[in-house]
């Protein structure tokens, strides 16, 4: 059962990235477009997320409650020593949501949307950067339980130049999964080269930012290089990310826009396979040489089965009205 809740914390994650990165590239992508294009960039990212935005949280909050509860000494090592970005990151998510609601559905139409939009802006800028900040202190033995200080305990522990940069790849990655989701809700011409143009700019910004990753894990000694190419796994998922890359770089040429958000969505289970089996099932890699392992460290059996259930049987009656609901509001692209 263990690999079961096990699998079902690895999708959640998975899908919070992939959706919930999209969700979160929205607001990135329309603040770094330019003025005259800003109105027409805000409908169709407007078109992109408003139906299912809100169900993308979901997935968050899944990996949190299995963490909670199959796996409570991890989860309070992350709560404890990483409280201050979650804390951010929690914030952001909340300022943006209600920046978003109020942006789009407020009965009066005033000089406070200026504030909901910048509100909106870097709260969806700010909330994957901490989330790139946190992950990136579970994996760089930046987290000493044996520190005295609380700098070294509790803003060191995240705060470094390895954590910024895994920041700048993951707001990258989002902006990236938001121009590309949004190819086909698109309406004309016009808007489609714009997102196109869109598509390929958040391409560079995610190349220039995985070298930026690689470059301070070489300076910070984490051996990244190690994890990701040493086995022949490492190197299969990184060749059919790029391989995924250049098929999408075609469809975005030729304009046949069909399978890229497929491979898109492929792209990210890649990069995370990439970046976590060196060290799974160890999920966290503290500063003290220690670990702590979903295997090593889980809950007790009875309740990882309970729990093992519960997500078993849950996902059979959310799931089914989850794909329905984001069907129902997709839109195919004439």
């Amino acid at each position: 059962m263990i690999y079961i809740v096990i699998g079902f914390l690895w999708l959640s994650i998975c899908l919070y990235i992939i959706l919930g990165g999209a969700d979160f590239g929205a607001g990135i992508v329309e603040m770094f477009t330019n003025k005259k294009a800003r109105h027409k960039t805000h409908e169709i990212m407007y078109e992109s997320i408003a139906p299912v935005w809100e169900a993308n949280h979901m997935w968050l909050i899944i990996a949190i409650v299995i963490l909670f509860v199959g796996f409570p000494e991890i989860y309070t090592t992350m709560s404890t020593y990483l409280h201050i970005p979650l804390v951010l990151m929690l914030l952001g998510i909340i300022a943006r949501g209600t920046a978003f609601t109020f942006r789009h559905y407020d009965a009066v139409k005033d000089s406070w949307q200026v504030l909901y939009t910048q509100i909106f802006y870097y709260a969806s800028l700010l909330t994957p950067f901490f989330l790139g900040l946190i992950a990136a202190a579970t994996v760089s033995h930046s987290i000493n339980p044996d520190a005295t200080g609380f700098l070294d305990l509790y803003v060191y522990s995240w705060l470094n130049w390895f954590g910024v940069s895994v920041g700048l790849f993951t707001v990258a990655l989002c902006a990236y999964l938001a121009s590309i989701f949004s190819l086909r809700e698109t309406r004309g011409k016009e808007e489609l080269l714009l997102m196109i143009r869109k598509s390929k700019q958040t391409m560079i910004f995610v190349v220039i930012t995985g070298i930026l990753v690689f470059a301070t894990a070489y300076l910070s000694d984490i051996p990244l290089l190690m994890w990701v190419f040493s086995k022949p796994l490492g190197i299969m998922a990184i060749a059919f990310a790029t391989v995924a890359l250049l098929l999408i770089l075609r469809a975005l040429n030729t304009q046949k826009l069909l399978p890229v958000r497929a491979l898109a969505g492929f792209q990210m289970v890649m990069i995370l396979v990439a970046a976590t089996y060196q060290h799974n099932p160890d999920i966290i890699l503290l500063g003290n040489g220690q670990h702590l392992s979903l295997l090593e460290h889980m809950a007790p059996p009875k309740t990882i089965a309970a729990l093992g259930w519960a997500l078993m049987l849950g996902s059979l009656f959310i799931l089914p009205f989850l794909f329905y609901l984001m069907a129902s509001f997709s839109k195919l692209r004439k």
